[in-house]
């Protein structure tokens, strides 16, 4: 046991407090069992931790390769920045990400200006992280995420989330709005009321300053201004507590728009279901009555169009069993080694029993990956079925490859007279009588491309309608 508050680990551990060291080592201080327990349980883990008595998390740390280090009261008092120690502390490396390593459809941001109060700050980062956010950007004028009165108000969330830190607020702001949210400034006079502003599309949130919140020109970066209403006496809300209620009110607003997006694709798959089912019941009743009377090759044209109905209805019901699965944060994957090309031509003999359906052509190298094979097929037959609708020249067009540890496939068909807008539109759920196409496959597609931690988005150039598709490519693509 260390009862030296001059032991060369203690004193290279208490050095951590101070700001410009912790650059200098790239680690911080982790105090509390939460904190400690969550970095243990991430990847970033610890390089040492100190305790005054045996805890659970000491042998688990011990286990995962931890240097544990056992302390008098007086060196664990020296290690921590509060009053009643609870008895440990690690060192952690940092875990902040780059600006660009947020993700690419990100449904929500907090971006932190000025943001000085360091428990503050950490209560941002935990209302963030318990509210579902994507990531939280520390700007250059804002407290030190790994201030350890910050990361001890955080209880563990700084383990859980994208950080990023020094960074301008500008070019937080213009990374929000490039990947697609629309930024909003917290501010006490702001235009709008939080309640009536729709925060259910993707959202970036900009928070200013305890004392003075944002200054009038870092206000102007954002496309509106919000606040929360106040209906007491009370002039306002602090920083953590408004940024808490914003940030909940968009979980809130994104959890109904999950449940109407669900009534809509019930809705629409129940419209889908009936058009198959009532072509094979007419094929049914047609065999069974004039059976004798058909040649062999009518009863086989109608038995194959049979099969093929019979197909699209296991496609529309599977899809709508995933869409009920993603609204209620339960979708199961099971991934096993697939190869792509193959299963795409699968997917080309299946549309090929339809002699009006465009071909659909493999046109890629070999390429195999490890994800789920059900749902991958579900996805791309979602867009062949959407080039099908929408392109109206030459073969539909499939091609992958794996790229750093990432399935990239792309399908592509062209005289498609869609814009921009048209086109993203595509992945919304949509009421039956709204237009032509499937009212629910691309919103399914994009749904579990992001459960797999991938993406799934499209664009039109040239009528050329272009659907990509992203997604990690497991160990199979690592054992090639």
């Amino acid at each position: 046991m260390i009862s030296s508050v001059r032991n060369p680990k203690i004193v290279e551990a208490v050095r951590l407090k101070k700001r410009a060291l912790r650059e200098a080592d790239r680690a911080f201080l982790v105090e509390g069992a939460q904190a400690v327990g969550e970095a243990l349980s991430s990847g970033a883990g610890l390089s040492v931790l100190f305790h005054t008595e045996l805890h659970p998390l000491v042998p688990r740390a011990r286990e995962a390769g931890v240097d544990v280090v056992e302390v008098g009261p007086e060196v664990m008092a020296r290690l921590t920045s509060t009053v009643t120690p609870q008895g440990l502390v690690g060192v952690a490396p940092f875990v902040d990400v780059a600006l660009d390593r947020l993700p690419e459809r990100p449904g929500c941001v907090a971006i932190l200006h000025a943001v000085r109060d360091p428990g503050n700050a950490g209560t941002v980062l935990r209302s963030a992280d318990a509210s579902g956010a994507d990531g939280v950007v520390f700007t250059t004028t804002s407290v030190d995420v790994y201030n350890p009165k910050t990361v001890r108000a955080s209880a563990g969330s700084v383990f859980h989330l994208p950080i990023v830190r020094e960074v301008e607020t500008q070019d937080a702001v213009a990374l929000a709005r490039a990947r697609g949210c629309r930024v909003l400034a917290m501010d006490a006079a702001g235009d709008d009321d939080l309640y009536e502003t729709d925060l259910s599309a993707p959202t970036a949130f900009l928070f200013g300053n305890e004392a003075w919140g944002l200054p009038r020109e870092v206000a102007r970066l954002a496309d509106g201004t919000v606040r929360v209403p106040i209906a007491g006496r009370a002039e306002s809300l602090n920083l953590a507590a408004a940024a808490s209620v914003c940030l909940y009110d968009r979980m809130r607003q994104r959890r109904e728009g999950a449940r109407a997006a669900l009534e809509t694709v019930i809705a629409s798959a129940a419209h889908d279901i009936r058009s198959p089912l009532t072509a094979m019941k007419g094929f049914g009743e047609t065999l069974a009555r004039r059976w004798e009377q058909m040649t062999a090759e009518q009863r086989s044209i109608m038995l194959a169009g049979i099969v093929f109905d019979t197909d699209r209805l296991n496609m529309i019901v599977r899809q709508l069993v995933d869409a009920a699965r993603i609204a209620a944060g339960g979708l199961e994957l099971f991934p096993d080694r697939v190869d792509v090309g193959q299963l795409v031509a699968r997917i080309a003999d299946v549309r090929g029993r339809d002699p009006e359906h465009p071909a659909v052509e493999w046109t890629g190298d070999e390429v195999t990956a490890f994800t789920d094979p059900e749902r991958l097929q579900m996805m791309l037959e979602a867009f062949v079925e959407a080039e099908a609708w929408w392109g109206t020249e030459g073969p539909i067009r499939i091609a992958g490859e794996i790229v750093r540890d990432r399935l990239r496939v792309e399908v592509e068909r062209a005289g498609a007279d869609l814009s921009a807008g048209e086109v993203e539109a595509l992945f919304r759920p949509r009421a039956p009588g709204t237009g032509a196409g499937s009212k629910i496959g691309l919103f399914v597609a994009r749904g579990v491309a992001d459960a797999e931690g991938g993406s799934a988005v499209a664009s039109i150039d040239g009528g050329v309608l272009r659907f990509v598709l992203d997604l990690p490519a497991g160990t199979a693509a690592n054992e090639r």
